[in-house]
């Protein structure tokens, strides 16, 4: 590949907002989009205000960083997040909506507790951020926008009824989005990861049975990483993608291909 294509990927001088940014599947987009150059605002509802794992790895890149603590199932602080960051005199060019819980139980048991807490944190706060910073970003006429989906985007999973919902939602958000925006020169799309080894799955991978059966379905013959995410994310933040609107793209070592 020649200079003129990799520059495409080139991300220096942008601004990205990463949700989720702590740890997982966020500390690992925030680094690769930080190696491809950009800036870096971490988002969490636990995140340090100095000193944190994804402070120390966007700074080593030379990139700055500024830490936000949000919890995304208090929507004033979404909206005061929104504010801030809006005002801040810099523009948003990258969003990436990656923070996330899960409630686990059979659909019977599910509580309306775990439910309005799951969509809110999933779905609502999502929308929230993104109408408010994408706002800015449709009058400016650019600004790419990625959020994380799921495989459940897809499918029904088993226990995770409200996950389900969201992700499924998710999806759809992205679609209507692209509809809305594209024409304004933003990007709007989604990353379903497979079975990344993270916070979320980790009943999952100390489950024997459950994990064997994951494990049997994937053809990569193992769980990804946080770092198998990183191309598809630098790509989706990139002048690469500029005709790439509305899609999901996953990254699931082959499992929706089984």
């Amino acid at each position: 590949m020649n200079a003129s294509n990799t520059s495409a990927f080139d991300l220096t001088g942008k601004l990205a907002v990463v949700t989720g940014a702590k740890r997982g599947i966020g500390l690992g987009m925030a680094v690769a989009l930080a190696d491809a150059g950009a800036d870096i605002v971490g988002v969490s509802a636990t995140l340090e205000s100095s000193g944190s794992a994804v402070q120390e790895a966007v700074e080593a890149r030379g990139r700055s960083f500024s830490a936000h603590r949000v919890d995304f199932a208090d929507r004033a602080q979404v909206e005061g997040f929104v504010a801030d960051v809006t005002d801040a005199g810099r523009p948003v060019d990258i969003l990436v909506n990656n923070a996330g819980t899960i409630a686990r139980a059979p659909a019977t048991d599910h509580t309306d507790e775990d439910w309005d807490h799951v969509i809110e944190v999933n779905l609502s706060s999502q929308f929230v951020l993104t109408r408010g910073i994408g706002r800015q970003m449709v009058e400016r006429g650019s600004g790419k926008v990625i959020f994380t989906a799921s495989m459940l985007s897809f499918q029904g999973g088993i226990n995770v009824v409200g996950y389900t919902a969201a992700k499924s939602a998710i999806a759809g958000i992205t679609k209507a989005l692209a509809n809305e925006w594209a024409s304004h020169g933003v990007n709007v799309n989604a990353i379903a990861p497979g079975y990344i080894a993270t916070d979320n799955t980790a009943a999952l991978r100390a489950d024997p049975e459950r994990n064997a059966a994951i494990l049997g379905r994937i053809p990569a013959a193992r769980w990804g990483a946080p770092e198998d995410l990183a191309g598809a994310a630098v790509f989706l933040a990139s002048r690469a993608s500029d005709y790439v609107h509305g899609t999901v793209i996953a990254v699931d070592g082959g499992w929706l291909g089984r």
